[in-house]
């Protein structure tokens, strides 16, 4: 799958997936004004323009990246394992099906989507992909 930014100063590549995950976390809806509509490319994406592209650490094991130009968002990265969530908007195909929606336990009352999906808080989140914190060191 391909897509770009949206002055083309910035565009990637993935492998072909049909999936959307919504993230409702007050860090992805401050980031973008409401809820990420995430692609899961996957580590394998190829970026054209990387000069183009600011990262910015949100986390200890995550980081989101834009277009320094227009500003667009390009991807959140998990970075134990490298795997990229690209928003669905910035690819040149449309063709997706929401599948899942995670920290739903955060989502605002002012939206809701219809489709019927996998859900999870923002416990089973964390417990899922934030690495262990060492809480039995000395």
């Amino acid at each position: 799958m391909k897509g770009h930014c949206l002055c083309g100063a910035v565009s990637f590549t993935s492998a072909d997936t049909k999936e959307i995950g919504a993230c409702h976390c007050g860090f992805c809806r401050r980031w973008g004004g409401g809820p990420f509509l995430g692609v899961h490319c996957g580590p394998n994406v190829e970026f054209k323009g990387a000069d183009q592209i600011t990262v910015f650490s949100s986390s200890e094991w995550a980081e989101r990246a834009f277009c320094k130009q227009c500003g667009t968002h390009l991807y959140y990265k998990l970075l134990p394992t490298g795997e990229y969530f690209v928003p669905a908007g910035a690819f040149d195909s449309n063709d997706f099906e929401l599948a899942s929606q995670i920290y739903i336990d955060n989502k605002p009352a002012y939206y809701s989507f219809a489709n019927q999906t996998a859900m999870l808080t923002e416990a089973q989140v964390l417990a899922q992909y934030a690495p262990p914190s060492d809480d039995s060191a000395p």
